[in-house]
Protein backbone atom coordinates (compact mmCIF):
# COMPACT_ATOMS: atom_id res chain seq x y z
CA UNK A 1 0.00 0.00 0.00
CA UNK A 2 1.10 3.89 -0.71
CA UNK A 3 2.18 5.83 2.18
CA UNK A 4 0.08 8.63 3.22
CA UNK A 5 1.03 11.81 1.54
CA UNK A 6 2.56 13.92 4.30
CA UNK A 7 2.61 17.51 4.80
CA UNK A 8 4.68 19.13 2.27
CA UNK A 9 4.40 16.92 -0.67
CA UNK A 10 2.40 16.57 -3.84
CA UNK A 11 -0.71 15.04 -3.59
CA UNK A 12 -1.81 11.88 -6.05
CA UNK A 13 -3.39 13.15 -8.90
CA UNK A 14 -6.34 11.43 -10.04
CA UNK A 15 -9.27 11.52 -11.88
CA UNK A 16 -12.98 10.16 -10.97
CA UNK A 17 -16.51 9.92 -11.74
CA UNK A 18 -18.82 12.19 -9.79
CA UNK A 19 -21.95 14.06 -9.00
CA UNK A 20 -22.93 17.12 -7.71
CA UNK A 21 -26.24 18.36 -7.10
CA UNK A 22 -27.22 22.38 -8.14
CA UNK A 23 -30.59 23.23 -7.81
CA UNK A 24 -32.46 20.09 -7.67
CA UNK A 25 -30.53 18.26 -11.06
CA UNK A 26 -27.69 15.91 -10.47
CA UNK A 27 -24.74 16.97 -12.59
CA UNK A 28 -22.47 14.11 -13.40
CA UNK A 29 -18.95 14.55 -14.79
CA UNK A 30 -15.27 13.39 -13.98
CA UNK A 31 -13.32 15.52 -11.37
CA UNK A 32 -9.65 15.69 -11.80
CA UNK A 33 -7.33 16.90 -9.17
CA UNK A 34 -4.70 18.19 -12.07
CA UNK A 35 -8.37 20.64 -13.29
CA UNK A 36 -8.52 22.10 -9.42
CA UNK A 37 -5.63 24.34 -9.22
CA UNK A 38 -5.57 27.42 -8.06
CA UNK A 39 -7.59 27.48 -4.89
CA UNK A 40 -7.33 25.14 -1.98
CA UNK A 41 -9.32 21.38 -1.81
CA UNK A 42 -10.68 19.89 1.20
CA UNK A 43 -10.82 15.73 0.29
CA UNK A 44 -12.67 13.94 2.74
CA UNK A 45 -12.56 10.14 2.40
CA UNK A 46 -15.33 8.29 4.22
CA UNK A 47 -16.24 4.49 4.24
CA UNK A 48 -19.62 4.51 3.04
CA UNK A 49 -22.92 6.93 1.78
CA UNK A 50 -25.61 6.37 4.09
CA UNK A 51 -24.12 5.51 7.38
CA UNK A 52 -24.16 6.99 10.60
CA UNK A 53 -21.26 8.69 10.94
CA UNK A 54 -20.23 9.37 7.24
CA UNK A 55 -24.32 10.95 7.30
CA UNK A 56 -23.30 13.18 10.18
CA UNK A 57 -19.92 13.93 8.52
CA UNK A 58 -21.05 15.36 4.89
CA UNK A 59 -24.25 16.95 5.87
CA UNK A 60 -22.11 19.06 8.38
CA UNK A 61 -19.31 19.60 5.36
CA UNK A 62 -22.32 20.42 3.40
CA UNK A 63 -24.07 22.83 5.80
CA UNK A 64 -20.50 24.52 6.34
CA UNK A 65 -20.00 24.91 2.59
CA UNK A 66 -20.31 28.60 2.47
CA UNK A 67 -17.69 29.06 5.64
CA UNK A 68 -15.02 26.53 3.34
CA UNK A 69 -16.04 28.60 0.05
CA UNK A 70 -15.37 31.99 2.18
CA UNK A 71 -11.71 31.13 2.62
CA UNK A 72 -11.47 30.29 -1.62
CA UNK A 73 -11.75 26.42 -0.99
CA UNK A 74 -13.82 23.34 -2.07
CA UNK A 75 -14.82 19.70 -0.20
CA UNK A 76 -15.14 16.85 -2.20
CA UNK A 77 -16.11 13.83 -0.80
CA UNK A 78 -14.57 10.28 -1.70
CA UNK A 79 -15.80 6.81 -1.73
CA UNK A 80 -16.47 3.67 -3.03
CA UNK A 81 -19.79 3.41 -3.73
CA UNK A 82 -21.09 4.20 -7.29
CA UNK A 83 -22.55 7.83 -8.42
CA UNK A 84 -26.06 6.55 -8.77
CA UNK A 85 -25.17 5.52 -4.75
CA UNK A 86 -23.41 8.81 -4.32
CA UNK A 87 -26.49 10.86 -6.10
CA UNK A 88 -29.34 9.21 -3.92
CA UNK A 89 -27.33 10.20 -0.82
CA UNK A 90 -26.91 13.64 -1.86
CA UNK A 91 -30.80 13.42 -2.58
CA UNK A 92 -31.60 12.18 0.43
CA UNK A 93 -29.53 14.82 2.61
CA UNK A 94 -29.42 17.55 0.55
CA UNK A 95 -25.72 17.74 0.14
CA UNK A 96 -24.14 20.46 -2.13
CA UNK A 97 -20.51 19.01 -2.61
CA UNK A 98 -19.47 16.72 -5.50
CA UNK A 99 -19.54 13.16 -4.63
CA UNK A 100 -16.51 10.78 -5.91
CA UNK A 101 -16.99 7.40 -7.01
CA UNK A 102 -13.42 5.09 -5.96
CA UNK A 103 -15.06 2.34 -6.71
CA UNK A 104 -12.10 0.07 -7.41
CA UNK A 105 -10.55 2.11 -3.94
CA UNK A 106 -7.20 3.67 -6.45
CA UNK A 107 -7.05 6.60 -5.41
CA UNK A 108 -7.76 5.37 -1.75
CA UNK A 109 -4.55 3.40 -2.22
CA UNK A 110 -2.75 6.23 -3.65
CA UNK A 111 -3.48 8.36 -0.61
CA UNK A 112 -2.60 5.47 1.65
CA UNK A 113 -5.89 4.93 3.21
CA UNK A 114 -7.19 2.14 1.74
CA UNK A 115 -8.12 -1.18 4.18
CA UNK A 116 -6.79 -4.38 2.22
CA UNK A 117 -10.71 -5.39 0.33
CA UNK A 118 -12.56 -3.57 3.63
CA UNK A 119 -12.91 -0.47 1.90
CA UNK A 120 -10.82 3.11 3.52
CA UNK A 121 -10.52 5.11 6.54
CA UNK A 122 -11.96 7.99 7.33
CA UNK A 123 -9.38 10.85 5.88
CA UNK A 124 -9.21 14.37 5.11
CA UNK A 125 -6.72 15.93 3.07
CA UNK A 126 -6.32 19.71 2.38
CA UNK A 127 -4.28 20.80 -0.41
CA UNK A 128 -3.14 24.16 -0.93
CA UNK A 129 -3.69 25.84 -4.39
CA UNK A 130 -0.69 24.44 -6.37
CA UNK A 131 -2.12 20.85 -5.27
CA UNK A 132 0.40 20.33 -2.30
CA UNK A 133 -0.67 18.67 1.01
CA UNK A 134 -0.76 21.25 3.59
CA UNK A 135 -2.88 19.23 6.76
CA UNK A 136 -4.01 15.87 6.58
CA UNK A 137 -6.08 13.37 9.33
CA UNK A 138 -6.36 10.40 8.86
CA UNK A 139 -8.50 8.61 11.57
CA UNK A 140 -7.27 4.96 13.32
CA UNK A 141 -10.95 3.26 13.80
CA UNK A 142 -13.28 6.21 11.66
CA UNK A 143 -15.66 6.57 14.82
CA UNK A 144 -14.85 11.16 14.32
CA UNK A 145 -14.33 13.28 12.05
CA UNK A 146 -12.71 16.35 11.65
CA UNK A 147 -15.45 18.99 11.79
CA UNK A 148 -15.81 22.30 9.78
CA UNK A 149 -14.59 24.46 12.21
CA UNK A 150 -11.37 22.57 12.18
CA UNK A 151 -11.26 22.61 8.28
CA UNK A 152 -11.74 26.43 8.47
CA UNK A 153 -8.99 26.98 10.88
CA UNK A 154 -6.48 24.56 8.88
CA UNK A 155 -7.75 26.73 5.74
CA UNK A 156 -7.18 30.26 7.42
CA UNK A 157 -4.06 28.87 8.55
CA UNK A 158 -2.75 28.21 5.15
CA UNK A 159 -4.09 31.31 3.83
CA UNK A 160 -1.72 33.37 6.08
CA UNK A 161 1.23 31.15 5.24
CA UNK A 162 1.24 32.68 1.62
Amino acid sequence: MAKIPSAGQGAPGFSLPGVRLAAGRAERREYSLSEHRGRPLVLAFYPGDDTAVCTRQLCSYSSGLDRIAALNAAVWGISPQSVESHEAFARKHGLAMPLLADCDLSVAEAYGVSLADKGLRRAVFLLDAHGTVRWRHVAMLGLTYRRVDTLTEQLRMLEHAH
